[in-house]
């Protein structure tokens, strides 16, 4: 089930909160974790019971090892606990790719090549994974005691809103929350939730999945047959419908928890406006950063490293992990290792000569990120080369491609959104409509605008059954 469904906002939606409301107190949870299993299960029956079981054996482990004094018999536990999460993301994620390239290279070598079943990837195994692994990580830490019990811990891993595609939230800002949503469950909270709800969904409905149909068109395209101006409309449609396709979800996510009480983070800050590819991975997928800061590049040293050749290699490998994390595909690593690159060169020495552009520098920034996610969206390496010489060498439409007044209409807003809060009235508006308090009349407008939405969306879904989310393959 995805939130952009007809299923998920005329059925499951409310049916899911008149329960949550209508129960007292001490049920709240319990109505929260059967409503997040029915939710996984509706997409993905057959893998529901792959994340119960595991989360069973993970909290045991977990609870043996806060409760063991031994230093070398925690370490033991805790190995044992990234084992099983590690091990299952790989099996589930890597293996097909891990076999495929072993057969690569056995071919050419002439060797037999391996027998292997292609295993279909369970939706949001990465996010899920990743919140184990905080877990594990912060009871080992005496960052937080573990939760009390093990539905606590169900309810922190499956909670539905963030389940399929983050935010990531670290096990140490959410463990209070289990236990203390409800006082936040204010009439304030639940309206401005639903407000950020449907804003989400406009987000996703009406820009992305517009944007999206002519990135499918572009991109299915044999490169041979690209044309300059297709290419470069191509991709500048990706990169608008991924940013609103994600950023739409967790929107979406990010109000769902606010109608419950819970205070999600953050993951997206206008990221094409950012000043540098260093600023805009502190507005990407902020939590995904986060992540990487605290659980991978911390514990390879971080800045504190005696050479600045080995805080460069930290940095570039945290960024090839994130790329592999988003994917099994060259492509994915590729993108990682792009990133890295353009990270250690502001290090090195183009930082100084953007910081003396200031606000101008959005538009380097933009132009790297924009390249970046043709690897990206194509990952298979050969297909990028080609994708890339119909972008930078000149060919003529000799059969002339236009895309639909649709299209051009919503890549035209897209561009505005990502790039209004340059101005000072922009981010005056953002900061009014998502950060602070809203006043009656304000409400009567965000209440008029959400109806609109809701209107709008559903007619959209009701004639169009292109409807992907980009990151629930991830």
């Amino acid at each position: 089930m995805v939130f952009s469904s007809i299923a998920f906002i005329f059925y499951f939606l409310p049916l899911f909160f008149l329960i949550y409301y209508l129960a007292d107190k001490r049920f709240k949870n319990a109505v929260i974790l059967c409503g997040s299993v029915f939710f996984y299960a509706w997409g993905a029956p057959q893998f529901i019971f792959v994340i119960l079981g595991t989360t069973v054996i993970d909290f045991y482990v977990v609870r043996l090892m806060s409760q063991t004094t031994g230093n070398r018999a925690r370490k033991l536990l805790l190995c044992i606990s990234l084992a099983i999460n590690l091990g299952l993301l790989f099996y589930f994620k890597y293996s097909n790719f891990f076999v495929e390239n072993v057969n690569f290279v056995f071919q050419h070598m002439g060797i037999k090549t391996l027998s292997w079943t292609k295993l279909v990837l369970p939706i949001g195994i990465s996010f899920y994974t990743f919140e184990t692994l905080t877990y594990v990580v912060d009871v080992y830490r005496g960052v937080h005691k573990p939760l009390k019990n093990f539905w606590d811990y169900q309810l922190y891993i499956i909670l539905f809103p963030k389940l399929i595609a983050g935010p990531i939230i670290r096990f140490h800002e959410f463990a209070n929350q289990v236990y203390d949503h409800t006082d936040y469950e204010t009439s304030e909270n639940k309206l401005r939730g639903l407000y950020r709800f449907f804003i989400g969904l406009g987000k996703k409905v009406l820009i992305a999945n517009v944007l999206g149909v002519t990135t499918e068109v572009v991109f299915s395209l044999p490169t041979g047959q690209l044309t300059t101006s297709s290419a470069w409309f191509g991709a500048l449609n990706y990169t608008m419908q991924i940013y609103f396709d994600f950023s739409g979800y967790s929107d979406m996510a990010i109000g769902l928890g606010m109608m419950m009480g819970f205070r999600f983070p953050e993951n997206f800050n206008n990221p094409y406006t950012a000043l540098s590819i260093t600023d805009f991975w502190r507005r990407w997928h902020m939590t995904l950063g986060a992540w990487m800061r605290n659980y991978l590049y911390i514990p390879l040293g971080g800045n504190k490293v005696n050479s600045k050749m080995r805080l460069y290699l930290n940095l570039w490998l945290v960024f090839l992990a994130s790329g592999l994390w988003h994917g099994a595909a060259w492509g994915f690593i590729i993108w990682g290792a792009y990133h890295g690159f353009f990270l250690v060169i502001e290090r090195l020495f183009l930082g100084k000569w953007l910081a003396k552009l200031g606000k101008m520098s959005f538009i380097y920034t933009f132009f790297v990120v924009l390249i970046g996610w043709v690897f990206f969206r194509i990952e298979n390496f050969s297909t990028s080369v080609g994708f890339y010489k119909a972008m930078f060498t000149w060919r003529p439409d000799i059969t002339p491609w236009h895309p639909n007044r649709e299209n051009v209409v919503m890549l035209l807003l897209a561009v505005f959104f990502s790039f209004f809060t340059l101005s000072g009235w922009g981010e005056r508006i953002q900061k009014k409509i998502f950060f602070s308090d809203y006043s009656l009349k304000l409400h009567f407008v965000m209440t008029f605008v959400t109806l609109l939405l809701i209107i709008i969306c559903a007619g959209r879904l009701t004639v169009s059954s292109f409807n992907p989310f980009i990151y629930f393959r991830f």
